[in-house]
Protein backbone atom coordinates (compact mmCIF):
# COMPACT_ATOMS: atom_id res chain seq x y z
CA UNK A 1 0.00 0.00 0.00
CA UNK A 2 1.55 3.47 -1.20
CA UNK A 3 2.17 5.82 1.53
CA UNK A 4 -0.15 8.79 2.32
CA UNK A 5 0.43 12.38 3.04
CA UNK A 6 -1.62 15.76 2.96
CA UNK A 7 -0.34 18.29 1.74
CA UNK A 8 -2.04 21.89 2.87
CA UNK A 9 -1.18 24.89 0.91
CA UNK A 10 -0.30 23.55 -3.49
CA UNK A 11 1.45 26.48 -4.32
CA UNK A 12 4.67 27.00 -5.90
CA UNK A 13 6.08 24.71 -3.21
CA UNK A 14 3.59 22.64 -2.18
CA UNK A 15 2.68 21.40 -5.67
CA UNK A 16 6.34 20.30 -6.45
CA UNK A 17 6.57 18.55 -2.99
CA UNK A 18 3.59 17.07 -4.20
CA UNK A 19 4.51 16.25 -7.40
CA UNK A 20 8.12 14.81 -5.77
CA UNK A 21 6.17 12.40 -3.46
CA UNK A 22 3.65 11.04 -6.49
CA UNK A 23 6.69 10.12 -8.58
CA UNK A 24 7.81 8.01 -5.67
CA UNK A 25 4.94 6.17 -5.50
CA UNK A 26 3.20 8.48 -2.37
CA UNK A 27 -0.82 8.90 -2.26
CA UNK A 28 -0.61 12.55 -1.80
CA UNK A 29 -4.04 14.53 -0.64
CA UNK A 30 -3.79 18.03 -1.49
CA UNK A 31 -5.72 21.51 -0.34
CA UNK A 32 -5.73 24.67 -1.64
CA UNK A 33 -8.78 27.20 -2.64
CA UNK A 34 -6.09 28.84 -5.26
CA UNK A 35 -5.30 25.93 -6.73
CA UNK A 36 -8.68 23.17 -7.10
CA UNK A 37 -6.59 20.89 -9.64
CA UNK A 38 -2.76 19.66 -9.00
CA UNK A 39 -1.78 16.96 -11.60
CA UNK A 40 -1.46 13.56 -9.94
CA UNK A 41 -3.11 15.21 -6.08
CA UNK A 42 -6.30 13.84 -4.64
CA UNK A 43 -7.74 17.09 -3.94
CA UNK A 44 -10.20 17.74 -0.99
CA UNK A 45 -12.93 20.44 -0.55
CA UNK A 46 -11.33 21.75 2.81
CA UNK A 47 -8.63 21.13 5.08
CA UNK A 48 -10.77 19.40 7.39
CA UNK A 49 -11.81 16.57 5.09
CA UNK A 50 -7.78 16.64 4.18
CA UNK A 51 -6.39 15.89 8.17
CA UNK A 52 -9.34 12.92 7.93
CA UNK A 53 -7.78 11.24 5.40
CA UNK A 54 -4.05 11.98 6.60
CA UNK A 55 -2.24 11.82 9.93
CA UNK A 56 0.66 13.18 8.42
CA UNK A 57 0.25 16.62 7.07
CA UNK A 58 2.91 18.78 5.21
CA UNK A 59 1.78 22.95 5.83
CA UNK A 60 2.86 24.74 2.43
CA UNK A 61 1.55 28.38 3.30
CA UNK A 62 2.59 32.08 3.19
CA UNK A 63 3.45 33.07 6.58
CA UNK A 64 3.08 31.84 10.03
CA UNK A 65 0.08 33.34 10.79
CA UNK A 66 -2.21 31.92 7.82
CA UNK A 67 -0.58 28.55 9.38
CA UNK A 68 -2.20 29.57 12.51
CA UNK A 69 -5.42 30.49 10.78
CA UNK A 70 -5.93 27.15 9.57
CA UNK A 71 -4.83 25.16 12.29
CA UNK A 72 -7.35 27.35 14.66
CA UNK A 73 -10.02 26.24 11.80
CA UNK A 74 -9.41 22.29 11.86
CA UNK A 75 -10.63 22.48 15.63
CA UNK A 76 -11.56 18.93 16.97
CA UNK A 77 -10.48 17.67 13.83
CA UNK A 78 -6.92 17.68 15.15
CA UNK A 79 -6.24 14.83 16.92
CA UNK A 80 -2.87 12.79 18.64
CA UNK A 81 -2.62 10.44 15.41
CA UNK A 82 -1.55 14.40 13.37
CA UNK A 83 1.51 15.49 12.38
CA UNK A 84 2.25 18.62 10.79
CA UNK A 85 5.39 19.44 8.68
CA UNK A 86 5.74 22.90 8.28
CA UNK A 87 7.50 24.07 5.59
CA UNK A 88 6.17 27.62 6.07
CA UNK A 89 9.12 30.41 6.11
CA UNK A 90 7.40 31.88 9.19
CA UNK A 91 8.37 34.15 12.58
CA UNK A 92 9.97 31.19 14.78
CA UNK A 93 8.45 32.77 17.78
CA UNK A 94 5.21 31.61 16.12
CA UNK A 95 6.04 28.24 15.27
CA UNK A 96 7.20 27.77 18.50
CA UNK A 97 4.24 28.97 19.91
CA UNK A 98 2.14 27.03 17.15
CA UNK A 99 4.42 23.74 18.51
CA UNK A 100 3.15 23.85 21.77
CA UNK A 101 -0.67 24.93 20.67
CA UNK A 102 -0.66 21.27 18.70
CA UNK A 103 1.67 19.67 21.93
CA UNK A 104 -2.01 20.46 23.81
CA UNK A 105 -4.10 18.78 21.54
CA UNK A 106 -1.67 15.64 21.63
CA UNK A 107 -0.65 16.24 17.95
CA UNK A 108 3.08 16.57 16.45
CA UNK A 109 4.67 19.46 15.26
CA UNK A 110 7.90 19.41 13.23
CA UNK A 111 9.62 22.63 11.09
CA UNK A 112 10.88 21.45 7.99
CA UNK A 113 12.27 24.50 6.31
CA UNK A 114 12.81 24.10 2.11
CA UNK A 115 15.98 25.75 1.04
CA UNK A 116 15.83 25.75 -3.21
CA UNK A 117 13.18 26.90 -5.36
CA UNK A 118 10.22 24.76 -6.49
CA UNK A 119 12.37 23.45 -9.20
CA UNK A 120 13.91 21.97 -7.36
CA UNK A 121 11.78 21.06 -5.03
CA UNK A 122 9.89 19.19 -7.48
CA UNK A 123 12.85 16.42 -8.35
CA UNK A 124 13.84 16.29 -4.53
CA UNK A 125 16.80 17.80 -4.93
CA UNK A 126 15.91 20.80 -2.15
CA UNK A 127 17.07 20.66 1.37
CA UNK A 128 15.90 20.60 4.77
CA UNK A 129 16.00 22.70 7.84
CA UNK A 130 14.51 20.25 10.03
CA UNK A 131 13.29 21.85 13.36
CA UNK A 132 11.84 19.33 16.16
CA UNK A 133 12.58 16.19 18.58
CA UNK A 134 14.39 13.57 17.69
CA UNK A 135 12.02 10.89 17.82
CA UNK A 136 9.12 12.76 15.76
CA UNK A 137 11.62 13.50 13.06
CA UNK A 138 12.93 9.81 13.00
CA UNK A 139 9.24 8.72 13.34
CA UNK A 140 8.88 10.58 10.01
CA UNK A 141 11.75 10.22 8.29
CA UNK A 142 10.84 8.31 5.27
CA UNK A 143 8.47 10.86 4.32
CA UNK A 144 11.40 13.71 5.35
CA UNK A 145 14.18 11.34 2.50
CA UNK A 146 11.38 11.49 -0.17
CA UNK A 147 11.03 15.22 -0.06
CA UNK A 148 14.62 16.02 -0.17
CA UNK A 149 17.95 15.04 -0.86
CA UNK A 150 20.04 16.83 1.91
CA UNK A 151 18.08 17.35 5.50
CA UNK A 152 19.96 18.42 8.82
CA UNK A 153 18.29 18.95 12.74
CA UNK A 154 19.08 22.20 13.25
CA UNK A 155 17.70 22.24 16.91
CA UNK A 156 14.02 22.32 18.21
CA UNK A 157 10.98 24.07 16.93
CA UNK A 158 12.23 27.78 15.80
CA UNK A 159 15.36 26.58 15.16
CA UNK A 160 14.61 25.62 11.68
CA UNK A 161 12.71 28.63 10.37
CA UNK A 162 15.76 30.85 12.61
CA UNK A 163 17.83 29.37 10.13
CA UNK A 164 16.11 29.11 7.28
CA UNK A 165 16.35 32.94 7.50
CA UNK A 166 20.01 33.43 7.45
CA UNK A 167 20.19 31.37 4.30
CA UNK A 168 18.06 33.49 2.66
CA UNK A 169 19.82 36.76 3.68
CA UNK A 170 23.16 35.14 2.35
CA UNK A 171 21.04 33.53 -0.51
CA UNK A 172 19.26 37.14 -1.51
CA UNK A 173 21.87 39.04 -1.21
CA UNK A 174 23.70 36.73 -3.56
CA UNK A 175 20.78 37.61 -6.20
CA UNK A 176 20.84 41.59 -5.46
CA UNK A 177 24.63 41.75 -6.13
CA UNK A 178 24.36 38.94 -9.07
CA UNK A 179 21.65 41.82 -10.82
CA UNK A 180 23.71 45.00 -10.00
CA UNK A 181 26.48 43.54 -11.26
CA UNK A 182 25.05 42.21 -14.99
CA UNK A 183 22.97 45.66 -15.25
CA UNK A 184 26.03 47.58 -14.75
CA UNK A 185 27.91 45.09 -17.67
CA UNK A 186 25.24 46.07 -19.92
CA UNK A 187 25.83 49.86 -18.51
CA UNK A 188 29.45 49.12 -19.73
CA UNK A 189 28.58 47.90 -23.14
CA UNK A 190 28.43 44.04 -22.74
CA UNK A 191 25.89 41.87 -23.63
CA UNK A 192 24.28 40.21 -20.26
CA UNK A 193 24.15 36.79 -21.49
CA UNK A 194 27.86 37.05 -22.72
CA UNK A 195 28.88 38.50 -19.56
CA UNK A 196 27.31 36.09 -17.81
CA UNK A 197 28.59 33.06 -19.60
CA UNK A 198 32.27 34.70 -19.12
CA UNK A 199 31.38 34.89 -15.45
CA UNK A 200 30.87 31.31 -14.76
CA UNK A 201 34.53 30.32 -15.93
CA UNK A 202 36.17 32.55 -13.16
CA UNK A 203 35.96 32.80 -9.33
CA UNK A 204 32.42 34.99 -9.28
CA UNK A 205 30.31 31.83 -9.96
CA UNK A 206 27.92 31.37 -7.43
CA UNK A 207 24.79 28.93 -7.09
CA UNK A 208 22.37 31.98 -7.46
CA UNK A 209 24.20 33.29 -11.10
CA UNK A 210 24.03 29.28 -11.71
CA UNK A 211 19.78 29.40 -11.03
CA UNK A 212 19.41 32.79 -11.56
CA UNK A 213 21.68 34.46 -13.94
CA UNK A 214 19.99 33.20 -17.28
CA UNK A 215 16.45 35.09 -16.39
CA UNK A 216 18.23 37.89 -15.55
CA UNK A 217 20.52 38.38 -18.73
CA UNK A 218 16.91 36.97 -20.94
CA UNK A 219 14.28 39.15 -18.86
CA UNK A 220 12.45 36.22 -18.19
CA UNK A 221 10.47 36.36 -14.70
CA UNK A 222 7.49 33.73 -15.47
CA UNK A 223 6.59 31.33 -14.60
CA UNK A 224 8.48 32.37 -11.46
CA UNK A 225 9.92 29.41 -9.39
CA UNK A 226 10.00 31.60 -6.29
CA UNK A 227 7.98 34.67 -6.53
CA UNK A 228 10.07 38.44 -5.25
CA UNK A 229 7.05 38.97 -3.05
CA UNK A 230 7.67 35.99 -0.54
CA UNK A 231 11.44 37.02 -0.16
CA UNK A 232 10.61 41.11 0.64
CA UNK A 233 8.28 39.02 2.92
CA UNK A 234 11.19 37.18 4.24
CA UNK A 235 13.63 40.21 4.64
CA UNK A 236 10.94 41.85 6.82
CA UNK A 237 11.13 38.89 9.09
CA UNK A 238 15.04 39.15 8.77
CA UNK A 239 15.02 42.44 9.77
CA UNK A 240 12.81 42.06 12.39
CA UNK A 241 14.78 39.65 14.10
CA UNK A 242 17.81 41.76 13.80
CA UNK A 243 16.23 44.42 15.79
CA UNK A 244 15.26 42.14 18.56
CA UNK A 245 18.26 40.54 19.14
CA UNK A 246 21.04 43.68 18.19
CA UNK A 247 22.29 41.90 14.77
CA UNK A 248 23.85 44.29 12.49
CA UNK A 249 22.41 43.94 8.64
CA UNK A 250 23.35 47.05 7.01
CA UNK A 251 22.94 45.30 3.16
CA UNK A 252 19.82 43.50 4.17
CA UNK A 253 18.25 47.05 5.25
CA UNK A 254 19.43 47.95 1.54
CA UNK A 255 18.31 44.62 -0.13
CA UNK A 256 14.63 45.53 1.10
CA UNK A 257 14.19 48.79 -0.40
CA UNK A 258 15.48 47.19 -3.40
CA UNK A 259 12.57 44.57 -3.20
CA UNK A 260 9.99 47.51 -2.30
CA UNK A 261 10.91 49.03 -5.75
CA UNK A 262 10.89 45.95 -7.62
CA UNK A 263 7.66 45.17 -6.04
CA UNK A 264 6.27 48.82 -7.17
CA UNK A 265 7.38 48.43 -10.39
CA UNK A 266 5.14 45.64 -10.64
CA UNK A 267 7.27 42.37 -10.14
CA UNK A 268 6.06 41.20 -6.77
CA UNK A 269 4.42 38.04 -8.39
CA UNK A 270 7.63 37.34 -11.28
CA UNK A 271 10.44 35.25 -9.88
CA UNK A 272 12.50 36.83 -7.75
CA UNK A 273 15.54 37.33 -10.15
CA UNK A 274 13.35 40.34 -11.55
CA UNK A 275 15.39 42.07 -8.82
CA UNK A 276 17.51 43.30 -11.75
CA UNK A 277 14.79 45.35 -13.32
CA UNK A 278 15.38 48.22 -10.58
CA UNK A 279 19.13 48.52 -11.31
CA UNK A 280 17.89 48.39 -15.59
CA UNK A 281 15.40 50.40 -14.78
CA UNK A 282 17.47 53.38 -13.09
CA UNK A 283 14.39 53.62 -10.08
CA UNK A 284 16.88 53.97 -7.06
Amino acid sequence: MAQRVGIIGVGLLGGALGQCLVKQGWEVFGHDPAAPVVNGLTMCGDATELVGQCESVLLCLPTSDVVAGVIDALGQAVTDRHCFIDTTTGEPGEMEALGRRLAKRGAYYLEANVAGSSELAKHGEATLFLGGDTETIEHHWELLEALAAKRFHVGPVGAASRFKLVHNLILGLNRAALGEGLAFAEALGFDAGEALALLKETPAVSAAMEAKGGKMAGGEYHPPQARLVQHLKDVCLIRLLASKTGAQTPLTDVHQNLLEKAEALGFGEADNAAIIEVFRQGSL
